[in-house]
């Protein structure tokens, strides 16, 4: 079946959707609702059977609705109606929640019934939540209504009652720190991650709170700041307090949009001195950091999770020290990942972009990026295994893929490309992924950009296991496989040629040669000033909209893809694909 799928961004959502319809056969077009574009004009050029929305904020058109039957993916149960479904779900300590696809008409969230499927709410922040349980339902309920529309036989269920709930604002979402306990803030910051944030009063001025944990030793005054740990900032609440790892400035009158930065950056010479906790807190504690280390069976599990999968070189560098101190620890294989949500999605684009010299940062953080996948590569003396819990892109992708096995959950979504960013790439990429699919299978995951599900990454050579559990679950599940792959007898003989297997290619040539190569690409184009990556890097950052729906996601005539000319990234000199 042909479906157009209609978004108002390119999101997290939308690409599982995309990447998991084409796993079942179907053809798949996008297109953005953009002020500039007309949704009816594209829905006649692509001629669907039908029309999907995964995320959309703004209503169908009548003559679109009427003239193509139009589904409407509603991130709550049904008769639930409003925009901020979710934000009230979590705001109000909902334990159950589920997700709708129904049937566009003229009221929103109104229309027939195609399928629901229930979720739980663990306690983790809205973006988390939104890609895991959520998402999930979501599928699950976008298969089955795809199904049945296919039939030809299912009638679809009027909704009987209903509760429309308005948008969640600031006056419902503002934080009282004189009065609201801990799970309350952690309710509020969580509902409002990783948009559009509490508006919050700190240090004289107006921010925006993005992420909340709980600090379960630290106390204070209601509201007062206590402690930095890895660029958060940690206050106290009436009862407790809370870590907030990112800030945004409230934009000002006719002033450029704002965005998240690590709350210490944020706040610069604002902050006022404060005790500076170590990243790793001591065995036992459960309070809030971006790394933690812990050995199980013989298994080393180095779990990381940072806002947004992104790694800025001061992350990169933290993480890489972690590693090695991790990798002197006498255990046979060693987990990089393991946590839910985002593995990694590559350098952080925000901190660039704040940077007094944007180039130069950018350039310091591939190097550190590079410093890490490296560490990975060359470590001979155990086995290393990628955990993706959550999505993984760009040089996150490559990331994952310097290790020995790449496992991850079953609906993690992999972006492996970098030309959406106007970027070349670097991390070994050159190396590590020819190596793992070939080099006809690299250039053309490099050009078409499109997002890649976990059961097609399997069977690409990308990810060597997929596990079929739960968010929640992926932690522990991870840590029971490593343990019994850290048991077999082969593991040690594997150990031994994985050694042996670097010093040949190494003899052929240099992991040096790959990085010297990918990073003249890279460097060329940071110190371009009229280089695409400047302009879309900001345009990312800032959150503004595209023109146009890009090329590349919607289908032309014959099922080809709109990409432009595309040249071989793949290196022709070297023998990359050993």
């Amino acid at each position: 079946m042909h479906i157009l799928l209609v978004a108002s961004a390119f999101n997290s959502l939308t690409q599982r959707v995309h990447a998991e319809l084409r796993d079942h056969g179907h053809t798949v077009a996008t297109e953005l609702a953009l002020p500039t574009t007309s949704l009816t004009e594209a829905v006649r050029r692509h001629a669907p059977r039908l029309v999907l929305a995964p995320m959309l904020k703004t209503s169908i058109p009548r003559e679109v609705w009427a003239g193509c039957p139009c589904f409407v993916v509603h991130p709550g149960p049904v008769g639930d109606r409003g925009p901020s479904s979710l934000d009230w779900a979590i705001q109000e300590g909902a334990g159950q929640w589920g997700v709708t696809v129904l049937q566009a008409e003229e009221e929103l969230d109104a229309g027939a019934v195609w399928a629901s499927v229930a979720c739980p709410v663990p306690p983790v922040s809205k973006s988390d939540l939104y890609r895991g349980e959520i998402a999930d339902a979501a599928l699950a309920a976008v298969l089955l209504a795809v199904d049945r529309f296919a039939s030809g036989a299912y009638v679809p269920l009027r909704q009987d009652t209903a509760c429309t709930r308005p948008y969640l604002d600031q006056s419902v979402r503002r934080i009282d720190w004189h009065h609201d306990t801990t799970p309350a803030v952690l309710r509020k910051l969580r509902a409002a991650d990783s948009q559009p944030g509490v508006l919050d009063t700190l240090l004289g001025e107006e921010w925006y709170l993005h992420g909340g944990h709980p600090e379960d030793i630290l106390r204070g005054g209601p509201g007062e700041l206590l402690a930095t740990r890895a660029g958060a900032i940690c206050r106290a609440t009436s009862d407790g307090a809370v870590w907030i790892p990112e800030l945004r400035r409230r934009r000002a009158p006719g002033r450029p949009p704002t965005f998240k930065l690590p709350a210490v950056q944020a706040l610069g010479d604002r902050l006022p001195p404060l005790p500076r906790l170590p990243a790793l807190p001591e065995p036992g504690w459960r309070t809030w950091t971006d790394i933690r280390y812990r050995e199980e069976r013989n298994v080393g599990v180095l779990s990381f999770s940072f806002p947004g999968g992104a790694l800025s070189t001061t992350q990169c560098r933290r993480l890489l020290a972690a590693y090695r101190k991790a990798c002197a620890r006498p255990t046979s294989v060693l987990v990089l990942g393991g946590a839910r949500d985002f593995f990694c999605n590559g350098i952080h684009l925000n901190v660039i972009e704040a940077a007094e010299d944007p180039a130069a940062e950018s350039w310091a953080n591939i190097n550190a990026l590079d410093d890490l996948v490296e560490a990975v590569l060359t470590t001979t003396d155990r086995l290393v295994v990628a955990a993706l819990g959550g999505n993984a892109a760009a040089g996150g992708a490559m990331l994952a893929l310097a290790a020995d096995e790449v496992w991850c959950r079953a609906g993690c979504v992999l972006n492996p490309h970098y030309r959406l960013m106007g970027l070349y790439g670097s991390e070994y990429w050159t190396y590590t992924l020819p190596r793992r699919v070939g080099a006809a299978a690299a250039e053309r995951l490099m050009r078409e950009a499109l997002p890649v599900s976990a059961l097609s990454a399997r069977g690409l050579g990308l990810v060597d296991r997929v596990l079929g559990c739960r968010p929640q679950d992926f932690p522990e599940e991870t840590v029971r496989l490593a343990a019994r792959l850290a048991s077999l007898p082969g593991t040690r003989s594997r150990i031994a040629a994985k050694k042996a297997e670097l010093d040949r290619r190494q003899g052929i040539e240099p992991l040096s040669a790959f990085r010297e190569r990918e990073l003249a690409e890279m460097h060329r184009v940071f110190h371009d000033p009229d280089a695409p990556y400047h302009a879309l890097r900001r345009a990312f950052v800032r959150k503004e909209k595209p023109p146009g729906t890009p090329p590349h996601l919607a289908l032309l005539p014959g099922g080809r893809t709109g990409t432009e000319p595309f040249r071989s990234q793949i290196p022709t000199t070297g023998r990359t694909a050993q």
